[in-house]
């Protein structure tokens, strides 16, 4: 929830404030939902939400709730970690998807999450909930543990603190998640196992830039168990040419 909503904040500030009630579990939300969750009255928030309407940056539902326009979107994909390495790692997703026909996915981590910066969807249809643009928890997804693993220690310490099933198979231990971080380390790549979401496994490896993990690139598929091998070595291959690149 946004906290700059305080008497004597600025337009910009608010207006700030307004587009932070909205987020990947708050997609859509009504005009009082927007105005508790930026600390707003009704009466600013709706001068305020007018005028991203006016301007394409929210865009109003039949229902009377507000999403995000396209123009955000738009605005987004301008941020540097879009435009360089999401761009210079497409070649390499394309490469992948056509060796393993899976669903690809491109991430980076935000604070205690996975940002998913790209995805090619696969051609086996895999209960997959992620959404470029969107966010995901690091302890549950094939990309987020790559990138959990190689975050600072405070970071993985939040984490462990905060572990939520997602199904009956979320790791949810902290000493569990730990010893498998360490295995990820130490063989270079991450797995899940219908972590997130029933029906969906997935496979991840980092990708590196002078030598430090910025980002992981993951597949996702029904199973693993006999194209693990396979699929860390297509990953493993992409990944590299990816690194190659940033270098």
């Amino acid at each position: 929830m946004a906290g700059g909503g305080e008497p004597g904040a600025s337009l910009v500030g608010r207006t700030v404030d307004v587009l932070g009630a909205f987020d990947q579990h708050h997609a859509s939300l009504t005009l009082s939902e927007i105005a508790e969750r930026a600390g707003l009255s009704p009466a600013t928030t709706l001068r305020i939400v007018r005028q991203l309407v006016a301007r394409d940056v929210l865009v109003r539902r039949d229902d009377r709730s507000y999403r995000v326009g396209r123009r955000m979107w738009d605005l987004g994909m301008l941020a540097p970690v879009e435009t360089d390495l999401r761009d210079l790692a497409s070649p390499f997703l394309h490469d992948l998807h056509a060796a393993t026909r899976a669903t690809v996915h491109l991430a980076v981590r935000d604070g205690d999450e996975a940002l998913y910066l790209d995805r090619i969807s696969g051609s086996v249809s895999v209960p997959v909930v992620s959404r470029v643009g969107g966010r995901l928890p690091l302890y549950a997804t094939g990309v987020g543990k790559v990138l959990l693993a190689w975050a600072p220690a405070e970071v993985a310490e939040r984490v462990m603190a905060t572990l939520t099933a997602h199904t009956p198979y979320t790791v949810t231990a902290p000493g569990l998640l730990r010893r498998e971080l360490q295995r990820v380390r130490s063989e270079g790549y991450a797995t899940t196992r219908e972590e997130m979401s029933l029906g969906a496994c997935s496979v991840a490896v980092p990708i590196r830039r002078r030598g430090e993990v910025v980002a992981a690139l993951g597949v996702v598929v029904p199973d693993f168990r006999r194209d693990r091998t396979r699929l860390v070595t297509a990953l493993t291959v992409a990944a590299a040419g990816v690194t190659r690149t940033l270098g």
